[in-house]
C-alpha cells in the first residue's frame, strides 16, 4: 500500500514519495508534506529555471538559488516564471494581468 500525503503543492491527499527527494531536514520535509505529483510540478519548474537562466546547477550561486526557489515553490506563495516566459504549449507570454 503507497503512502497518503496531504499535499501542499495540489492541496488534497495523494499519492507521497517513496523516499526523500533532497537530503536533510528539508529533504524530510519534502517527504512528509509534498506528493509525487507536486514533486514533479517543482522538477518541470526547476527544469524551465535551468533552462530560461541558463543555470548550471553544480554551481553554488545555482544551487542557492534553485533551493530557495524550491522552498518557495512547495511551502511559500509559489514560485515566479522568468520575464518574458513563454508557455511551450501555447507560445503565449506569461504576462501579469
Amino acid at each position: 500500500m503507497s503512502r497518503v500525503v496531504q499535499c501542499v503543492v495540489l492541496g488534497e491527499p495523494l499519492e507521497g514519495m517513496d523516499y526523500a527527494p533532497y537530503p536533510g531536514a528539508l529533504g524530510q520535509r519534502i517527504y512528509e508534506q509534498v506528493s509525487k505529483q507536486g514533486w514533479q510540478r517543482w522538477v518541470d519548474h526547476q527544469t524551465m529555471l535551468i533552462n530560461e537562466y541558463r543555470l548550471t546547477p553544480i554551481e553554488p550561486k545555482a544551487r542557492q538559488f534553485l533551493v530557495a526557489e524550491m522552498e518557495k515553490f512547495l511551502f511559500g506563495a509559489g514560485a515566479t516564471r522568468p520575464e518574458g516566459f513563454l508557455e511551450p504549449s501555447t507560445g503565449k507570454a506569461d504576462t501579469p494581468e
